[in-house]
């Protein structure tokens, strides 16, 4: 199989050069030139285990890698989850499901694609003399998760640019208490908005990028929405067969790459009722997703942080898809919407996607109210995605541990989840660079911290 770029112009690579290669050179985001059906294979996919499974899922995608190698691969990247299942998915009665997606070891979904990006990165790197710089922005939890998958490997910098004040202090820590030699946290004064625009500028620079071998880790990279598909299908699977192709996945999203991974997973054949985006007060998409508009706003910093976006990347590829791979419209579009912030879908039609949105007003009300209901304790962006369910199965991705933000539970709760790996990390020492949200100065930290 072969990736292509949304946009048109960033020639046919093989899945291994896409991976390597994160942002296509044209600007554009690497898709699939073909979807796979996978509609036949769904039931002799029944009962495997998570990496198994994954496995299986990207054996279809990863021509290139013989198939003992990314056996291996898989396999190595499921073993630091806490739990069996990896993905369990609990029952919270009647027709309501919750995917517990934070058994990894930074306690976020983040880690079910990055552990595995990490280990695809040392795997390519094993095959080459190549060294790279790993560079990304986050909103909170991709950060720790690309640092936690990157660890240890050989011919890995890592710099992951992340907005000063506006994560929680413990998903901070993730990032800045590492002790790794080779993992450059920086700090930017600005949104995360600003930190991906820099990330972008920086990949644009094609002689740049050739010079410091950089790839990314931000889910602009074609392989972490591919391991993210996985989880669906897996918790489709453990779905009543009754319950499969009514079920609503309700998805806290952000840079929507949670949930386009889902729509993927859909248009490979995973029948189901459809996908509920859900939004905090940075709600460009649930605007988006009623109004047809699609425009930016101030980005007001939230009780659900990892959500603070205006500018979700991955929607790009969206756009692709729903235009029907005409990536001279996506062009256009994109053009447009990075000259005024603004484009308007004309006609538009949001298929299976539904989507809701939660002020900060609401989310310690849903926390205690699912506490209440279910037992259950939830974090805040967990929380967004339980408003305005539909009156049918549904799936709710819970995608972050609640002991990362203790204070908010606290208040909310009256008690403080606590995480052994967490309360590790409140006894080292944060070493970050704090830097202004300038791309230029970012280009001349990585040529001065950089591998080569």
């Amino acid at each position: 199989m072969k990736f292509i770029s949304t946009r048109g112009e960033g020639g046919r690579l093989s899945f291994l050069e896409a991976v390597a290669e994160g942002l296509a050179p044209d600007g554009g985001l690497f898709v699939p030139e073909q979807m796979p059906d996978i509609s036949g294979r769904l039931k002799n996919w029944e009962g495997l285990g998570y990496a198994e499974l994954c496995f299986e899922f990207l054996r279809l995608f990863a021509d290139g890698v013989p198939d003992g190698e990314l056996k291996k691969i898989v396999s190595e990247s499921y073993k630091k989850f806490d739990d069996p299942a990896v993905a369990p998915l609990r029952g919270l009665g009647g027709r309501l499901w919750m995917l517990e997606l934070y058994h990894g070891p930074t306690l976020a979904f983040k880690d079910f694609a990055l552990q595995l990006l990490g280990n695809l990165y040392e795997y390519m790197l094993a095959k080459t003399s190549r060294k790279i710089n790993v560079l990304g922005a986050t909103s909170g939890d991709t950060g720790s998760a690309a640092i936690s998958g990157l660890l240890g490997k050989k011919g890995v910098n890592i710099f992951i640019l992340y907005p000063e004040g506006r994560i929680s202090p413990l998903q901070e820590r993730q990032m800045t208490c590492t002790g790794a030699d080779n993992v450059f946290p920086i700090a930017i004064d600005g949104t995360f908005d600003d930190a991906q625009a820099i990330v972008k500028k920086i990949f644009g620079d094609n002689s740049f990028k050739a010079e410091w071998g950089l790839s990314a880790v931000n889910s602009i990279n074609l392989a972490r929405v591919l391991a993210q598909c996985v989880y669906y299908i897996y918790a489709w699977l453990k779905l009543p067969e009754s319950a499969r192709e009514r079920a609503v996945f309700a998805v806290p999203t952000g840079n929507f790459g949670n949930v386009l991974a889902g729509w993927m997973a859909w248009k490979c054949g995973m029948r189901c009722g459809g996908f509920r985006v859900a939004t905090n007060q940075n709600d460009i998409l649930f605007r988006l997703f009623n109004t047809g508009v699609y425009e930016v706003s101030e980005v007001m910093p939230s009780f659900a942080p990892s959500m603070d976006i205006q500018v979700a990347s991955n929607f790009e590829r969206f756009i692709y898809f729903s235009e029907n791979g005409d990536s001279a419209k996506v062009r256009r579009i994109m053009s447009e919407f990075s000259k005024t912030g603004k484009w308007v879908f004309e006609g538009f039609d949001p298929g299976n996607f539904s989507a809701s949105r939660m002020s900060d007003a609401e989310i310690p009300a849903k926390i205690s109210e699912v506490w209440d209901k279910h037992g259950i304790l939830i974090d805040p962006h967990t929380a967004c995605a339980f408003k305005d369910l539909p009156d049918s199965p549904a799936v709710v991705l819970s995608t972050a541990s609640p002991a990362k933000f203790p204070e908010l539970i606290k208040k909310t709760l009256g008690f403080e989840p606590k995480s052994d790996i967490l309360e590790k990390l409140k006894r080292e020492k944060i070493v970050k660079t704090s830097m202004p949200a300038d791309a230029e100065k970012i280009r001349a930290f990585i040529r001065e911290r950089g591998i080569r």
